[in-house]
């Protein structure tokens, strides 16, 4: 018989499902013939009996002879040795498909899934579009899984797009693609899914809870009682831990052993800037003081000293429980957690029994859910007693303010900038915000629109990170009838810089329902009064508490429509505006805000606190440190 009567033979018994008579055919026509045709017959007639390990090795044969299927034979290689738990084979055949694997969602989908499990999830992001572009629910599913969460990246924020357009119902994806689309200040895309998200709030809070982010929600919702909640799990650490770190023998010595854990312990990160002088002051005679790090090396090359903050130990490449263990063998007294749900963050390190006592202090503006801690440090104005039910927490109150501040920082000078050189007009009113974008919600670009309308000689002074931004926040304004010239853009400077061009500002105005913290220290320090006005959670009650430290509680409103009535009167009255910011001048150094040792025996008094009730075997409870008498005179000028 000739080849070709052969494969006919072959290819009729395959077809009528006489794959034994099919087999017995191609397995002659192979001594005659090994082309891809005939391969790929074979790895078929395999496949129908059974033999799919042989039928996977007879398609990759039937790749190797080259043509126009070359890759498709790759492919059911591939899907066969999937089937049967060979994915370093599959893999090995799919990496060279990777460019068609771009435009192939079905391939995609494979090659990413045996990169998933294998935890290299970082060389999955170039199919990300081509999963969520699909029709195949499969492949939009793994999509999301892909996502970073990274809220800047535009790759994903054109995917959760896509997600978003065959899964409209789905909540991650909407919470996701919100979270995106504040990033880049999308307030026709907020507008267009908030009567959906207030129909979920009314009807279904339990769904919201197991979806949202603890971190972004607190952004968009100022409601303690479901902050406390979001993405809560029951046992995300054993109901006992608080007793057993309780009970656990542990040697306490004359010093309260504090060890900070973080990964922010870096000169120029935002925490830094602000508690990086009250560790500097830490009484050494009664405090051992070590960091547990976890920092970026890429951070660490600016060479500044750590050394004066605290011993450091690195936990950077060590697991959770191994972190845990060496926190443990040096014996700290007081672990303070300074990330909690953060970018970033190790907070579940505390889950595995690493101190006695487990604080949060300084990095989340909120509850820690899913965390063993026993304490949040905060003080009367971020922590209000209503407040005690909606945390995990016991409350750790400062007398006079929670948030540290560094005196020896650089000060803001007025002769570094005009306002020319800024493009500000010289005449005008400059209402300012330096915030990150993310914090200017529908509520608050709405209020600032209705203060613009009322104060026809002002301008708004905006920094911006990114394109998007600027266009977005541009367009709500001009939209509402502001004109496109008074709203004034500007970019992030160096510190130095961006501390004096805040001067060429009247007023700061904060936004809401996530203050400003490190912005608005900044803000007051170079002496611009900001505005705000009372808040509803911890983030929101922000910079209330840097306003009554520094002595300006005028600025603080009741309500929208109070911070509204303020705003107009400081226009129409500017010298009340100068009034103020003369006023931040002198109590400066002063008043408390910005005193870091005083700063730094109140935290101290509080450290003892915790500790003489752990030493007792007694539980934590809401502690309340006294004030130390006032201080007579200036401090650090």
């Amino acid at each position: 018989m000739t080849p070709q009567t052969l494969f006919a033979d072959a290819s009729k018994s395959f077809q009528c499902g006489r794959y034994t008579d099919a087999l017995g055919a191609l397995n002659r026509l192979l001594d005659y013939s090994k082309d891809a045709e005939t391969y790929a017959l074979l790895a078929k007639t395999l496949v129908a009996l059974s033999f799919k390990e042989d039928a996977a090795r007879t398609y990759t044969l039937a790749a190797e002879q080259g043509g126009s299927s070359s890759e498709d034979y790759y492919i059911e290689a591939m899907k066969l040795y999937i089937e049967i738990g060979q994915d370093d084979l599959a893999l090995s055949l799919g990496l060279p498909l990777l460019q068609r694997a771009g435009r192939d969602a079905d391939l995609a989908f494979m090659i990413v899934s045996l990169l998933y499990k294998r935890g290299e999830k970082e060389v999955t992001r170039a199919f990300l579009p081509v999963l969520a572009a699909s029709e195949d629910s499969k492949h939009n599913n793994l999509a999301f899984l892909l996502l970073t969460g990274s809220p800047e990246d535009n790759t994903e924020r054109a995917a959760l797009g896509a997600l978003l357009a065959k899964m409209p119902r789905s909540l991650p994806v909407i919470m996701a693609h919100l979270v995106s689309h504040r990033e880049i200040n999308n307030y026709e895309e907020m507008q267009r899914l908030q009567p959906q998200l207030a129909r979920i709030l009314k009807n279904d809070t339990q769904k919201l809870m197991r979806v949202d982010s603890p971190f972004y929600n607190l952004m968009w919702l100022g409601d303690e009682a479901i902050n406390k909640k979001i993405g809560h799990i029951a046992d995300a650490f054993p109901a006992g831990n608080p007793e057993k770190r309780l009970t656990t023998p542990h040697a306490w010595g004359k010093k309260i052993r504090i060890g900070y854990l973080s990964s922010d312990f870096w000169q120029h990160h935002a925490t830094m800037k602000l508690c990086g002088a009250v560790l500097e002051a830490h009484d050494r005679d009664r405090f051992d003081i070590t960091l547990f790090c976890y920092t970026d090396p890429k951070h660490l090359m600016d060479g500044a000293s750590r050394e004066k903050w605290g011993k450091v130990v690195s936990i950077r490449d060590m697991t959770n429980a191994e972190a845990a263990q060496t926190i443990r063998d040096h014996d700290i007294d007081i672990l303070v957690e300074m990330k909690g749900h953060t970018r970033g963050g190790r907070a579940f390190i505390l889950n595995q029994v690493a101190a006695p006592v487990q604080v949060a202090w300084l990095g989340f503006p909120g509850t820690t859910v899913n965390v063993d801690l026993d304490y949040i440090i905060g003080d009367n104005s971020v922590l209000p007693d209503k407040s005690k039910p909606h945390y995990w927490e016991k409350f750790c109150r400062l007398p006079e303010n929670y948030q540290p501040n560094n005196p020896n920082q650089a000060k803001a000078r007025t002769d570094m900038f005009t306002r020319a050189e800024a493009g500000l007009p010289e005449d005008a009113f400059v209402f300012a915000s330096f915030n990150a974008t993310r914090k200017i919600s529908m509520e608050t670009i709405d209020l600032w629109i209705r203060i613009l309308k009322a104060t026809p000689k002002s301008v708004l002074w905006v920094m911006v990170k990114s394109r998007e931004a600027e266009t977005n926040i541009l367009r709500k304004f001009t939209s509402s009838g502001i004109d496109a010239s008074r709203i004034v853009f500007t970019k992030m400077v160096p510190y130095e810089a961006h501390l004096s061009r805040i001067t060429l500002a009247d007023v700061g105005l904060d936004p809401f329902p996530c203050n400003g913290h490190t912005t608005t220290s900044e803000q007051l320090w170079a002496g611009l009064p900001v505005l705000t006005k009372k808040g509803t959670h911890f983030s929101s009650r922000v910079t209330e508490s840097l306003l009554r430290a520094i002595g300006l509680p005028e600025m603080v409103a009741r309500n929208e429509n109070e911070y509204f009535r303020l705003a107009v009167e400081l226009y129409e009255n500017p010298q009340k505006a100068v009034e103020y910011s003369e006023r931040l001048d002198k109590n400066r150094f002063e008043k408390p805000l910005f005193d870091s040792e005083r700063y730094c025996r109140h935290l101290e008094a509080a450290f003892e606190m915790m500790a003489d009730r752990a030493r007792k075997g007694l539980a934590p409870t809401h502690i309340d440190v006294p004030a130390m008498p006032p201080r007579e005179g200036r401090f650090g000028a």
